[in-house]
Formats: structure tokens, sequence, C-alpha cells
């Protein structure tokens, strides 16, 4: 009988000294290693080299969610004590979603005061009650939206293995893509990094179409898989929208023979949950589509994605796009290679 993979399965052994710690200057100077899924063959190129390596009428389709300074800093009213928190998104009801870390229990109702770069008190969350995930649920006390309410108090979400989250003010401009448009991200859709507007230019003037979709990503994407059966897994949920210019846009590519080339796992995502009824259709809403072994890929052709931690879903989203010993060999050449891995790092295009 064929074993089904498990979580150990997507695991790698990934050297410390590869994890990126800063962007390039220039986007689209970052190596790209090309990966052949019907021959194998894999190449070392240039994110610049996209314009060479697709064909008029293929379509890109990037990921216009933008972050959201969305790392918060406090104290506890009552105590005084240091408080940490991470937003993760809005609620209907006006509360936010977060997830927070301090010495002590918190009880709710408990108010926290936010505080911002220089240190100064700029507004109160009140503590509603407890989400899933061990996640709380809080009440701003001050009106606006949530890119304002962020703007005043919020630090650039690094994941913890950039600099241990230390974000320096240039790196608010340089973690946010190109096409950043609708606010609502906690964590960067990282491929889409490497693209500049004269890469984009050039891409156009080759004839290669570009669309967008939306999916604000959560803090959830990064976590490791804690179970050893993936059907296990409690795959999070985030929030996604395939527009109907974009239904129509893949539509159109593949009348003409064009490939879709999906710009990162979450524009994968978007368009999978869009297409799961069998063909691609307008979608918005949440999303907890788990890509794994076993599903059928009806929406994307070719993907274009950055390095991913050992054991998480976005592993084991790209190995069953892609087989999981084609990208064990993939990874192993990058790591031969010394690429640079993870959100500033380079990428791998799996055609």
């Amino acid at each position: 009988m064929l074993r089904m993979p498990d979580a150990d399965d997507y695991t790698y052994d990934l050297p410390r000294e590869l994890i990126a710690q800063e962007p390039l200057d220039d986007r689209s100077a970052a190596r790209m290693l090309v990966v052949g899924r019907s021959d194998g063959n894999i190449a070392h190129r240039h994110v610049r080299d996209l314009v060479d390596l697709l064909e008029p009428g293929d379509l890109l389709v990037v990921n216009d969610t933008r972050v959201v300074p969305a790392r918060l800093e406090g104290r506890r009213e009552k105590t005084g004590g240091r408080w940490e928190g991470l937003w993760l998104e809005s609620l209907a009801d006006g509360d936010w979603r977060l997830l927070a870390h301090t010495r002590g229990r918190m009880a709710i109702g408990e108010r926290v005061v936010l505080v911002d770069a220089d240190g100064a008190d700029r507004f109160t969350l009140e503590m509603t009650g407890r989400g899933p995930g061990g996640t709380w649920l809080a009440r701003p006390a001050r009106s606006g939206t949530v890119e304002q309410l962020l703007g005043e108090v919020g630090r650039v979400p690094l994941p913890g293995y950039i600099r241990g989250g230390d974000a320096r003010p240039d790196d608010l401009p340089r973690y946010q893509t190109v096409f950043a448009a609708h606010a609502g991200s906690a964590a960067a859709p990282t491929a889409g990094l490497h693209f500049t507007p004269d890469l984009l230019e050039a891409l156009v003037e080759r004839g290669i179409g570009i669309t967008r979709v939306t999916l604000h990503v959560g803090i959830d994407t990064f976590r490791p898989i804690a179970v050893d059966n993936l059907d296990d897994h409690p795959m999070h949920t985030e929030w996604c929208e395939c527009p109907p210019e974009t239904v129509a846009a893949v539509a159109d590519a593949r009348a003409r023979g064009g490939r879709v080339i999906a710009v990162g796992t979450t524009a994968v995502r978007t368009l999978e949950t869009a297409a799961g009824a069998g063909a691609l259709a307008p979608w918005s809403g949440p999303t907890s589509l788990f890509i794994r072994p076993g599903h059928t890929f009806r929406a994307v052709d070719c993907l274009l994605t950055n390095f991913h931690m050992p054991r998480t879903t976005l592993m084991v989203l790209v190995s069953t796009f892609a087989g999981r010993e084609l990208v064990e060999r993939a990874y192993a050449e990058a790591i031969a290679e010394r690429y640079r891995f993870l959100s500033y790092g380079d990428c791998v295009l799996f055609g």
C-alpha cells in the first residue's frame, strides 16, 4: 500500500546563515531557481530574466494586499506591565483579533495603553473576549480605519527570523510589494517583493498580462505543522477575493494558449479557492483551503514563490504542486548554491 505523506516529509535542514536579513537594493536582481516540473531540469537565473522566460500571452496573477504596521507595543493600564501584540484582523463589529504577550494573566475587560514609536501614549485597547487559537479580541477606544489607527501605533511585522523581528523605519517600504493596494495583511506576500516598476513595464511590453487577486496574509501561515498526520492539522482561515476581471483575464489567457503564473502561494490559494466548484468563478470571502496531496489544481499552471520554512503548510502546497521529490531536489540545489531563503530571500519558478 502506498504510504500517505505526513508532516515529517516536508522538513529539511535550513542553515541559519542562509536566512536573508536584508532585501536586495534591486529587487529584480534576486536569484531565481527555474525548475521544470515535466522534465526535472533546474537552471539558475534572476527575477529580471522573467522577461525572457515567459511568453507573450502568459498571465501573471499577483496578490495586491497591503501590509499594515501590525506589531503593537504598550503597557497594561492596571499594572503598568509591558505588553506586546500583533494585529491579525478586524471583525465586523469593530473588534480586533490579535496575539498578545505579557507577564501574568490578563482578564477580559482589562485595558492596554498603546504607545507610538517614540513611546508616547496614543489610545487604549479593551480586551473584550478570547478568539480561536489563543488569540484575543480587543476594542480600540479611538475611531478610525484600521490603517489609520495602526499607522499611529504600529510597527512593521517582520517575521522573527529577520533580525529577531526588530524592524527599522526603512523596512516599512521594503516589506511592501509594488502591487500593494488593499490594507489588511499582517505579513507580506513575499514572492511579490521581487517586482519593480521597470520589470513590470518590460513584462507588459513583452505581451505578458498582469492581473490581481487579494488575500490578506495572517501570521498563522508561517507556523510549523504541529501534528504528524496532515489531515489533523487545523488549517487557518484568511480572507481573499478573486474579482470578475481576474476570472476573465484567466479565461482569455487560456483561450490564446497562455499559461497562468501565480506569484506566490497566496495567489495559488485564492485562485484554487475560487475554482473550488470546478471552474474559476468570482469569489470573495474566507478560505480555509489546505492544499495537500490529493488536490487537483484547476487554475494555476506555474508558480513563482520564495523558499519556505520547513514543516509548514506552504511547503506542503509547493510540494503538492511540483512533486515532493522534485521540491526536495530543488531545495538541496538552492542550499548548495547558497541561495538566500525566506521573506527577504531569493525565489524559485516552478514551470
